[in-house]
């Protein structure tokens, strides 16, 4: 009897190690979001992750609801998740409650779902649809989320929106004739054909890249450039 009690507490006590070995520890990834009129609300934010819906997994969602209470003025308020027939549904982002029309990236990927789990360093990016009838937000990403340059260095970027082909696999489709912004304001540079621009930061510092077209409703893309 001793050595049956013995060996169920040393299962025991093996289990909880294993499941303590398990729990999900804080990491870092960072957090861009749109809301309803195309604005960007956060750009690149840096969010520690918690499993704050205590599911066993750092997720997307999680991402989402720390970025809300560390940044939105109603904080946790202002971010909304329900169980629907398609699993867990943003209802919720960023204030805007627009009937569950949002979109949501990780990595410039096309997630499955708000539980997709988080790396430390990973990029979510989350969007309001700024078009309820003809659906025509259009997810678009720079090939980098933040480039260091020395002063007067040409900076190339590609500016790719995120498609499907025939068979409905996702492919990046170059994006041309985009006006490159810069801390929101347009400039001169302009997509070529291949998505492709070159552009030079006059002084150093910090600089929010994004871009905006008159023929595609984009969802704003975001770089960051660290001029030294």
């Amino acid at each position: 009897m001793k050595k049956i009690l013995t060996l169920a507490l040393s299962l025991m006590m093996l289990l909880a190690a294993a499941c303590a070995a398990e729990a999900p520890a804080s990491t870092q990834v960072f957090v861009s979001l749109t809301d309803d009129t195309g604005a960007l609300v956060l750009a690149l934010e840096p969010v520690d992750v918690t499993d704050v819906d205590g599911d066993g997994v750092l997720t997307i969602s999680d991402a989402l609801q720390l970025a809300h209470v560390a940044r939105h003025p109603d904080g946790e308020a202002a971010y909304a998740t329900e169980e629907t027939e398609f699993g867990l549904s943003l209802m919720r982002l960023w204030g805007v409650e627009n009937g569950g029309s949002y979109g949501y990236y990780l990595n410039n990927a096309s997630a499955w779902s708000l539980l997709d789990p988080v790396q430390p360093g990973d990029h979510v990016k989350a969007y309001a649809f700024t078009d309820l009838t003809a659906w025509s937000d259009t997810y678009c990403y720079f090939d980098a989320d933040v480039v260091e340059a020395e002063l007067g260095a040409e900076l190339p970027l590609t500016l790719y929106a995120a498609g499907f082909d025939a068979e409905w696999n996702p492919v990046a489709m170059p994006v041309e004739g985009a006006v490159i912004t810069v801390d929101g304001q347009p400039t001169e540079w302009v997509t070529d054909a291949e998505g492709k621009v070159v552009f030079t930061c006059a002084e150093a510092g910090e600089y929010l890249i994004s871009a905006s077209s008159e023929t595609l409703n984009l969802v704003t893309p975001v770089c960051v450039v660290i001029v030294k």
